[in-house]
């Protein structure tokens, strides 16, 4: 199941515990609905039309690089009950966060090495991929519950870092074809 913490399991953080998300990079983001409901709308004829809260799904998407100028945006796509896009961070020497491992030190002076998995525990940091996509979902939550109060957000979400050109182009051409394989999809709902 995962670690105990204050005697409750806690599911195991699936970020690599090696890696900050803060650091630049091509991010692969996948988040969904709430019980993977289809609030955004419905696919017709391999064709994506969007409801009021798919229209702000996909708005607020745009909005992005508007309060966070490091992202960059590439493919994008709004599903009925989920959105994939692609985030690409590229912070300028000014505002890369350091790539070290950061030390701790303890009361008995033993020096412990805390990798940046870690490190999330004490600061999510303002400028990392967890903090854009919160940025993005609360935008979205604010406005879709005037529409629909019930509306909401799976508590995690998906990322992947991409790590060559072949793997980002696969990737680009999933997201553009999501819509049309909607049938064959692993969040598939016709509800």
């Amino acid at each position: 199941m995962g670690d105990r913490f204050m005697n409750k399991y806690r599911i195991p953080s699936a970020r690599l515990q090696n890696w900050d998300y803060g650091w630049n990079g091509i991010y692969y983001i996948t988040i969904c609905t709430e019980g993977r409901d289809n609030y955004f709308g419905k696919i017709l004829n391999g064709v994506m039309e969007l409801s009021e809260i798919g229209q702000l799904a996909h708005k607020f998407w745009f909005e992005i690089p508007d309060h966070f100028p490091f992202v960059f945006l590439d493919s994008f796509v709004v599903m009925p009950n989920h959105i994939h896009g692609i985030l690409i961070l590229d912070k300028n020497e000014g505002m890369e966060d350091s790539h070290d491992f950061t030390v701790d030190q303890d009361l008995n002076s033993e020096v412990n090495f805390i990798t940046p998995g870690q490190q999330r525990f004490r600061n999510q940091g303002k400028n990392s991929v967890s903090s854009i996509v919160g940025s993005y979902k609360s935008a979205v939550t604010k406005l879709a519950h005037q529409i629909n109060s019930s509306f909401g957000w799976q508590a995690r979400f998906y990322d992947h870092i991409v790590q060559s050109d072949q793997e980002f182009n696969m990737i680009r051409q999933y997201i553009d074809d999501n819509p049309a394989n909607w049938g064959k999809d692993k969040y598939f709902s016709k509800v």
